[in-house]
């Protein structure tokens, strides 16, 4: 057999083994996505619940005295930690670059802070190496944690700094494959917002009514709505993140079906022209023989 004809047949089982691979990482995108999704939706009522909280306790005072915009914040990003997303990381940072330069012109303090390995890259190329980074969660159990270890970060940054502003930059899924870029700000609240929920309809024939203290368990609801906040967040970036890497799979599963088909015809069309010059070789010489006999 040829050099060229070893060397597409190595070429082929190259292409195999990378689809084989491929097929891998796009199912367990798939797996994936429907497991951040479940997250998402399992904290409707949970969301709601801290709603209505939030609603029975502006019943008690309605009128939420406007907050005055804490001159320092935070900017938490939420990106990947791996790679093979497309413009995944790219998107986000697109959003923070444009708040990060309008905050630098007002003179308002600003800290990066930042959760994935390769946004935390990107963003040290477009604006700056980060203050603070965390590992994104590996899984839909450990979203828990990670939140808790982000806002045990976030409180020990207030209780030396002050009063400081909370942004969150995030990717979420939009349809199918399809992501968004989305951004809040969680901390302060918004008044628009709370004013909106003390005037608010109660959906039942009941009142509620608080014993508890106004100020610690509006504290506490705030502190709840800001976990709860987070923890979406966290589950909508993740499921974006397959999304993105699904996408990205299938681009890619069909470049290699492309590859795979042209080098399959380009092995028949060589192993075809060898075979017919070893025939022709084979009736040259039986000529040949009969020639001279």
């Amino acid at each position: 057999m040829s050099q060229a004809l070893l060397d597409l047949q190595r070429r082929i089982r190259s292409a195999d083994d990378l689809h084989t691979v491929v097929r891998t990482m796009k199912t367990m995108a798939a797996v994936n996505i429907r497991q951040y999704e479940r997250s998402l939706r399992s904290l409707d009522d949970y969301y709601r619940t801290v709603e209505m909280g939030l609603q029975a306790v502006l019943r008690e005072r309605p009128a939420v005295a406007p907050s005055k915009r804490p001159r320092q914040a935070v900017l938490l990003v939420i990106g990947s930690d791996q790679g093979m997303v497309g413009r995944f990381n790219e998107l986000v940072i697109d959003g923070v670059e444009v708040v990060y330069r309008q905050m630098q012109q007002d003179g308002d303090g600003c800290q990066l802070w930042v959760v994935g390995e390769k946004a935390a890259a990107g963003l040290a190329q477009r604006i700056g190496e980060a203050d603070a980074a965390f590992r994104p969660p590996a899984s839909a159990a450990t979203i828990t944690a990670a939140v808790q270890q982000l806002l045990l970060q976030f409180e020990k940054w207030r209780s030396r700094h002050g009063e400081t502003r909370l942004l969150l930059f995030y990717n979420a899924p939009a349809m199918a494959t399809h992501y968004r870029q989305l951004q809040s700000e969680l901390l302060p609240p918004d008044d628009t917002w709370l004013a909106a929920m003390s005037g608010r309809r109660w959906p039942g024939r009941c009142l509620p009514l608080c014993a508890s203290p106004w100020q610690p368990l509006f504290a506490a609801l705030i502190a709840e709505y800001l976990f709860v906040s987070l923890f979406r967040a966290f589950a909508a970036s993740l499921a974006a993140e397959n999304a993105a890497r699904l996408a990205a799979m299938q681009r890619a599963e069909k470049n290699i079906d492309e590859m795979r088909g042209a080098f399959r015809a380009d092995y028949h069309t060589l192993r075809q022209n060898s075979v017919t010059e070893e025939l022709f070789d084979v009736i040259s010489g039986f000529e040949a023989l009969s020639g001279e006999r």
